[in-house]
């Protein structure tokens, strides 16, 4: 009879290039980078055992980093048995090799990291196809005048697996083939989520989109507003795929809150197209809460980011330019903070705990506030009799006042202006306000 044997964990070494001055300096300290780093490889199982800041002076278009930190590097992963270094920064082809051959270990880059990070947790057939896309994308870079054996290409769809598996991922050819045939893929499921969409706007809730830095603990705020169970661990990109449920606001008004994924700095441009599914909930989203972890020592920072790679996707059309209107601020975690540090001088924030639900009832009132204020009120005039257009008009709006009489009933209601537009198409009131 075998005996299966547990595969030993991987041991990584965490390598921080830091140029000294740079414009990174100024928004980002290193220590806390780093500690990024090491969260993003602990999150996939590697198992950190060496970890470093290296200052950078001057660029090496060979190595990246001097001769003499190569040589340092390398003495310290011989002898911490070191299996795959994760280089924070983006590395070229020929700088992976180079570094790879000087520490006889595995080498990837930032990018190489998230992407093995987002092959890991994709469930939606879009998310899965458009990882392994950003894969071959990242790959198709290095599998031509820089490996000179197979043995030493990337193999598959990850990069901290074994060495090169099958031809096709030597072969630039097949992989341009393969990129094409998941385009094709890709544009029948995005074809399908649009009927989809379609569909859920036939019944048009507002829709309530989180966004933020990975671990601001957007999926905890989630389940507490919404009673769901979405998973929300202590770790980056626990969430990749959106995710939505239908809330209750504190007036009666229905919305549909929306999950998404985590942002995070210096995103590799692979992974842009990767967040499309994400990209569209908030391109549709009535509302925009950006969660903050208030008790992050980089927080502003991890603000800054955020609003960058939003402002980039407005300047590339995904989203509206006018995004910063319909968001305000949700600094999350005040349990972390000393009572005296939760004063916020900036009152259109809100500060909340998801976890100890501390202040949520006051985010269900400004989120209900928020909707008020796109909204129309009008007074209807509705006969008695017609109790399906009185319970659409109950579903759909917040109604602030009633009036029955014998033979009809007048009413005082806010609606969205798509609401409204639908009301008035479809039941056509005897009465309606004069109300723009």
């Amino acid at each position: 009879m075998s005996v299966e044997t547990q595969a030993a964990p991987i041991r990584a070494a965490i390598l921080l290039p830091w140029e000294h001055g740079s414009r990174r300096d100024r928004l980002r300290e290193a220590e806390a980078r780093l500690a990024e780093a090491i969260g993003l490889a602990a999150s996939i199982g590697l198992v950190i055992a060496y970890q470093d800041t290296l200052q950078i002076r001057a660029l090496r278009p060979s190595t990246l980093f001097g001769e003499g930190q190569v040589a340092r590097i390398g003495d310290a992963i011989a002898e911490a048995d070191v299996t795959v270094a994760v280089v924070d920064s983006a590395l070229s082809p020929v700088q992976q090799r180079n570094l790879e051959r000087a520490w006889n270990c595995k080498v990837i880059d930032r990018t190489g990291l998230i992407l093995d990070i987002f092959g890991e947790r994709a469930r939606t057939a879009e998310g899965v196809l458009q990882v392994e896309l950003a894969h071959l994308a990242y790959q198709r870079s290095r599998l031509v005048r820089s490996w000179t054996h197979l043995e030493r290409q990337r193999g598959g769809f990850g990069f901290l697996g074994g060495p090169g598996e099958t031809q096709i991922e030597a072969d630039r050819r097949l992989i341009t083939d393969r990129i094409a045939r998941l385009k094709r893929e890709l544009d029948d499921v995005r074809r399908t989520r649009a009927l989809h969409r379609t569909a859920r706007s036939k019944v048009p809730y507002p829709v309530v989109a989180l966004v933020g830095y990975t671990n601001a603990g957007k999926s905890t705020l989630f389940n507490a507003l919404t009673g769901a169970a979405v998973q929300a661990e202590d770790q980056l990109f626990a969430t990749l795929d959106p995710t939505m449920r239908l809330i209750v606001l504190p007036s009666g008004r229905h919305a549909i809150l929306s999950d998404t994924v985590g942002f995070i700095s210096d995103l590799p441009t692979e992974l842009v197209a990767a967040f499309r599914a994400t990209l569209e909930e908030v391109a549709a989203a009535d509302i925009l809460l950006h969660v903050r972890d208030a008790a992050h020592p980089d927080s502003a920072a991890q603000r800054a980011d955020v609003i960058t790679v939003l402002d980039g996707m407005a300047e590339s059309g995904m989203i509206d330019a006018g995004w910063q209107g319909r968001s305000f601020e949700v600094l999350n975690k005040i349990d972390l903070l000393d009572p005296d540090l939760r004063d916020l001088p900036d009152t259109d924030s809100i500060a909340v705990s998801a976890l100890s639900g501390e202040n949520l009832q006051a985010l269900r009132e400004a989120i209900d506030a928020r909707l008020a204020s796109t909204m129309h009120l009008l007074h209807y005039t509705l006969p008695s009799a017609d109790g399906a257009t009185l319970a659409w008009l109950y579903r759909h709006g917040e109604v602030l006042s009633r009036q029955d009489f014998d033979d009809e009933i007048r009413i005082a209601v806010r609606l969205r202006p798509e609401d409204r537009a639908r009301f008035e198409r479809d039941f056509a009131p005897a009465a309606e306000s004069s109300a723009p």
